[in-house]
């Protein structure tokens, strides 16, 4: 037997309410992927329910058919993954081969490569997909750490341009020009 000589309290060994249910949704922290799953699958179920047909199809498969079969999957996957994780199952840790898991998120990167895509979708229109291309090519380029400006402008100006030249001229699908429209 053990006798304190301290004058402080003894420590409460109960502990309280808030913090025990942040352990517990810790703890089952996968469940946030079962209700993203969840509400994934409800929406496709009701996009494809409330889809305008043709009435007059050939063969027993529709248009409604695919988009109902993968909510179904959706909602039998998000209600397998609760129950599993609801009785102890964990995902395991992603073992990443160069990356080193126990660092933080880079959330400059990742808000710079946001911004940069972003800037491209409202760019694409007005200045046409070669320079929107470029410029999303060369700034995922420089947010992803390369600084060579002597080469990278160019690489992205000649993959955007290819990239082009694929899409809409050689498999037909239309992407806007922009000043380039007349010149290819």
């Amino acid at each position: 037997m053990t006798t304190r000589t301290d004058s402080s309290p003894a420590p409460d060994p109960t502990p309280a309410p808030a913090a025990e249910r942040r352990s517990w949704l810790r703890d089952h922290s996968e469940l946030g992927v079962c209700v993203l799953l969840l509400a994934l699958g409800v929406l496709v179920l009701t996009d494809a329910l409330t889809m305008d047909v043709d009435i007059t199809q050939r063969g027993p498969v529709g248009p409604k058919t695919v988009p109902i079969v993968v909510g179904i999957g959706l909602l039998v996957i998000a209600a397998l993954l609760a129950v599993d994780v609801l009785r102890g199952g964990r995902g395991e840790a992603e073992g990443g081969e160069d990356i080193d898991l126990s660092e933080p998120a880079d959330w400059r990167t990742v808000l710079l490569l946001s911004g940069i895509f972003l800037g491209a979708a409202v760019l694409i229109e007005p200045v046409g997909f070669p320079v929107a291309g470029a410029l999303l090519f060369w700034g995922a380029a420089f947010a992803l750490g390369s600084r060579r400006l002597d080469r990278d402008p160019l690489i992205a100006a000649v993959l955007s341009l290819i990239t082009y030249i694929v899409f809409d001229k050689l498999l037909g699908v239309p992407l806007p020009g922009g000043p380039l429209m007349g010149v290819l």
